[in-house]
């Protein structure tokens, strides 16, 4: 093995540096969006939340929602709207930015993103801050560009030191993000009625901030004699990744053991059942502590920085040393701790219950994804490992699109207790199917 093909490329640590701008930015909005929703509550200027209360008025006295509720209800169709709009077009986005080159591509992503910051800023009614999610949901194909990227420029030695960067970008933006849009947040109120106005303009000016950085520093990764030839051939790869028939079935993996392609199937049902259940409550843990224990935006970031640090520290100490012949017996563990994770935030009267219920969650999430996501690459040659875990990203993706909804009709009707408690009970499958995958 040559010396240089164990030196990470530079080109990774450009990647990273722009992802961490991009998360930064996307995740100020975490603690503010109760808030928000309540804001359009009493705000909105084109009478869309009240047109919206009015249609599920008769579901509403049917199962004995209280008003307040109904921010969860649409909250839930934004969050479920912006995932199913990244797993829809990330793999398409992908797919011309084989054709026609990376920079081109992330670029003009990075710029949709930019868009929907200003047009978050501008929101002054439900409408517009519907169409900016909208945007910025169609425009989050960098991050699979991002991986592309670091496909292109890593050898087998380095990419998985390529890929840790791009997971501690994910951890820093999701600890320190929502603290900054909480500040923001919290000091715009005590100098403007617009109190939401000063966290877009700063997400903008991040994003604004990525843009250059990347147009000035990023040096094409994917040389014109490497790029498919006809958006036929990416196009025909990418409805892999977008038909659901196909993507539970691993249809992309062409040359591969049956007994191999039997277990990543079962594999991949139970990471998108596991995702499905996790994301739809853990969306809903912002408003669960906005309406149950009437935390402020401060608050919740505080909440969101406790939760980023505790994974940083797990990931850190423990989980990055798990030999590989205990990475399931790890994501096992994980499975466990995440249920009384949920049954003790779900049950929680006071904020000793729900800060150990939350310091699980963390524990938990530190523990899963990382886990499963070793495994499954352990599956396919070389060359398909990628495919793989494009696979494994879109049924992530599926299943955050599906979950939100799902979980916030169930707050919105049956209560928190009760919609934490059947998770907590759901979520034994995939620990229990988890034990006969190999």
């Amino acid at each position: 093995m040559k010396k240089n093909e164990q030196k990470v490329h530079p080109t990774v640590f450009v990647v990273f540096i722009s992802l961490l701008l991009d998360l930064l930015a996307f995740t100020m909005i975490l603690p503010l969006l109760p808030s928000l929703l309540d804001h359009y509550k009493e705000n909105d200027t084109m009478g869309l939340y009240a047109w919206l209360s009015n249609q599920i008025y008769f579901f509403q006295k049917l199962v004995g929602a209280p008003e307040k509720f109904n921010s969860i209800l649409f909250g839930g169709f934004l969050g479920s709207m912006f995932s199913f709009l990244q797993f829809v077009t990330s793999p398409i986005i992908g797919g011309i930015s084989d054709v026609v080159g990376r920079k081109t591509v992330n670029i003009t992503c990075l710029l949709g993103i930019s868009i929907s910051y200003i047009l978050w800023a501008l929101s002054n009614n439900l409408l517009l801050f519907i169409l900016a999610r909208f945007i910025g949901g169609i425009s989050k194909g960098n991050v699979s560009i991002s991986m592309a990227i670091i496909t292109d420029v890593s050898t087998i030695y380095t990419r998985g030191k390529g890929m840790a960067l791009v997971g501690i970008a994910f951890s820093l933006g999701f600890i320190i993000g929502p603290m900054i849009g909480a500040i923001f947040a919290v000091w715009a109120k005590q100098k403007t009625g617009n109190w939401f106005v000063v966290p877009a303009l700063f997400a903008l000016l991040l994003s604004l901030a990525d843009v250059i950085f990347f147009a000035l520093f990023f040096k094409e990764s994917l040389p014109k004699e490497k790029r498919a030839k006809r958006f036929s051939t990416t196009f025909e790869n990418a409805k892999s990744l977008i038909d659901a028939r196909d993507l539970f079935q691993f249809k992309a993996l062409q040359t591969i053991k049956n007994e191999d392609l039997m277990e990543l199937q079962r594999l991949g049902l139970v990471y998108f059942v596991y995702m499905f259940i996790y994301s739809g409550l853990e969306f809903t843990i912002t408003f669960l502590t906005h309406h149950v224990f009437n935390y402020s935006s401060m608050q919740q970031g505080w909440m969101f920085f406790a939760i980023g640090v505790t994974m940083a520290i797990i990931q850190g100490t423990y989980v990055r040393k798990v030999p590989p012949q205990k990475t399931k017996a790890t994501a096992i563990l994980g499975l466990w701790i995440i249920i009384p994770s949920f049954v003790c935030v779900g049950v929680a009267q006071g904020v000793l219950m729900l800060y150990f219920g939350l310091f699980l969650y963390a524990v938990s999430t530190a523990m899963v994804v990382p886990s499963i996501t070793t495994l499954a690459s352990q599956y396919g040659t070389e060359k398909q490992k990628g495919t793989v875990m494009g696979i494994f990203r879109s049924l992530g993706a599926l299943a955050r699109a599906l979950g939100p909804i799902v979980a916030s009709i169930a707050f919105w009707s049956i209560g928190s207790q009760v919609t934490y408690l059947i998770g907590s009970v759901c979520l034994l499958w995939p620990v229990l199917a988890l034990k006969n995958v190999i």
